[in-house]
């Protein structure tokens, strides 16, 4: 199989996309390439309930909302949100990361269908992989650790890495500089989120797909910016022509 880069040319409504080498795909991690479950709300509600967040049944329903509405950006900054002080975030995150791991580890984590030989048929295209979330280090080590998927990608990133997280563009730029890759033009953004969307928008993707494993639905994804939206990372190769009689 060859490993020159894919060509982009897709045949889709309302998608006017000239042909573009894709060189690298930056997806999301929780409810993209990770199975959530609802852990990240059970985390949170833990979160709250240990850090004093919320006082009463109704402010803890309104902070979930809110962490909905919100999800995919960097836990910190929600939790900035939520809080009446800097140091009252950090604690309230550490709570947040703290409960996430002992559910992960109580009830374990399984990748969305299909994502593990999606990564690798990328790779073997030539395509770099690159995985970024709005969960701290160590719990993104934990996940990727825990799935097996060092040797599937090239680089993996949180935002205390590079700056800000979503919906802000400095994710999937900080994932395009570390790996190489020529041009804006020349990446994929992958999320469930609407803050996905609007990361891979701010970034200047080439192409930004939404997927309906995770949190929102096509309406709010679309809305967010998304140029497509898909069943799953699963059908993202077809989407892309990436099969081996495709790839010249």
């Amino acid at each position: 199989m060859s490993t020159a880069p894919l060509s982009l040319d897709l045949d889709l409504d309302d998608l006017d996309t000239e042909d573009v080498d894709v060189e690298l795909v930056v997806f999301d991690m929780a409810g993209t390439t990770v199975t959530d479950d609802g852990l990240v709300e059970r985390a949170f509600v833990l979160a709250a309930e240990r850090s004093g967040l919320a006082d009463t049944a109704d402010e803890l329903v309104e902070a979930v909302e809110f962490v909905r509405q919100t999800m995919g950006q960097s836990k910190l900054d929600v939790f900035r949100e939520l809080t009446d002080s800097e140091d009252a975030a950090v604690a309230a995150t550490a709570e947040f990361e703290t409960a996430y791991g002992e559910l992960v580890e109580q009830v374990g984590v399984t990748a969305i269908a299909g994502a593990a030989d999606l990564f690798q048929e990328l790779r073997d295209a030539g395509v770099k992989v690159a995985l970024v979330t709005g969960f701290s280090r160590a719990t993104q080590d934990t996940l990727i650790d825990s799935l097996g998927w060092n040797d599937l990608i090239d680089v993996s990133l949180c935002p205390a890495e590079v700056g800000r997280g979503r919906p802000y563009p400095d994710l999937p730029l900080t994932a395009l500089l570390r790996t190489g890759a020529s041009s804006v033009a020349a990446m994929v953004v992958v999320g469930d989120t609407a803050s996905d969307m609007l990361s891979g928008q701010s970034a200047g993707a080439g192409l930004i797909v939404g997927v309906l494993t995770g949190t929102h639905d096509t309406a709010t994804l679309e809305d967010a910016g998304a140029d497509v939206v898909i069943e799953s990372v699963a059908d993202l190769a077809e989407l892309l022509g990436l099969r081996e009689e495709t790839i010249e």
